[in-house]
């Protein structure tokens, strides 16, 4: 692909401006340039093409033939050049183009996807590419606009992020399982009990469980079962099979419905933070900002996991948009 230099652009405008003032002299004041400078922009080019464009006289300026046919071509060119930055900033201006975007599976599908369906809804000539991957996806590597991710972000020097809350872990099972192995009411207890462990890719997740009235731990818990899914670990909770530590936001149907109890902490403790993450190479574009604007507005203060709905619809008001 050929490749143009400042000046060769900046000769042919010269050229416009010097044919549409009628003077060097008139094209230098309207460029805020001096006339020697028109002069020699134009000099360059016609060298360059290899062809005389304009016949000077003392009064005014004459195009040649070639010089003609070749002013033609450069408002075209011109116009062109002015529509594709009209429409480049429009689109910095409108929620546009295409949004990559990489989700982690379950709470991906459950609480995010319902946001960007409703951002699409809003604005038309936005289009959703959504990935759903547990795995900590390379931005930059792989093209993606921005992640949501449950965990640490981990080596994020390249990456600007949001905060969106954090998770909420409970111990639970079904009432099944409690009616018939009894309900442990502290972390000792847990040695007694079928427990369920979620495996993720660097091994055994370990259980945030309460360390005193303030703090909590972190503990490995051997599990009889373990599973590398978190809809699959929820089923195998449900369906009695043991006791498992899991998010608010893939269980608090269940607590609520009463397929599931909590135990050991009954109100939860604090588990991993979930963020919003983009590359910081690139602009903070109308599409990654509604999205965040959205998820903001969605997740705090309270999360719709972990609030009541008429209260979360009360709160978010005060939740200011992304600076």
């Amino acid at each position: 692909m050929a490749t143009y230099s400042a000046s060769r652009l900046q000769g042919i405008s010269m050229f416009v401006q010097a044919v549409d003032a009628g003077s060097f002299t008139a094209a230098a004041q309207r460029l805020r340039v001096t006339k020697s400078a028109v002069g020699k922009s134009v000099a360059t080019l016609e060298q360059r093409l290899g062809v005389r464009l304009l016949e000077r006289t003392t009064r005014r300026l004459a195009l040649t033939e070639e010089g003609s046919d070749f002013y033609q071509s450069c408002l075209k060119v011109l116009a062109e050049l002015d529509e594709a930055e009209s429409r480049a900033a429009s689109r910095r201006r409108e929620v546009a183009g295409t949004l990559r975007i990489s989700l982690p599976a379950s709470f991906g599908r459950r609480w995010v996807m319902p946001q960007l369906l409703k951002i699409a809804r809003e604005h038309p000539k936005l289009r959703l590419d959504v990935r759903f991957c547990d795995r900590a996806v390379d931005l930059l590597e792989e093209g993606i606009d921005m992640v949501v991710r449950l965990g640490e972000p981990g080596n994020s020097a390249f990456l600007s992020s949001r905060y969106l809350g954090h998770q909420r872990v409970v111990t639970c099972a079904s009432p099944a399982y409690l009616a018939e192995r009894g309900s442990p009411s502290c972390a000792a207890d847990l040695a007694t009990h079928d427990c369920l462990t979620f495996a993720a890719a660097g091994g055994i997740m370990p259980w945030m469980l309460p360390r005193d009235a303030a703090n909590t731990t972190s503990l490995m818990i051997e599990g009889r079962h373990t599973v590398s899914d978190g809809e699959a670990l929820r089923l195998a909770a449900l369906d009695g099979l043991g006791v498992a530590q899991l998010p608010t936001w893939l269980v608090a149907d269940a607590l609520a419905s009463g397929a599931l109890i909590a135990v050991v902490a009954p109100q939860g403790v604090l588990g991993t933070p979930i963020q919003a993450l983009w590359p910081t190479t690139r602009d903070l574009a109308p599409k990654i900002r509604a999205t965040v604007d959205e998820l903001l507005a969605q997740f705090l203060p309270l999360a719709p996991w972990d609030s009541p709905p008429q209260a979360h619809r009360s709160l978010t008001a005060a939740v200011g948009p992304l600076s």
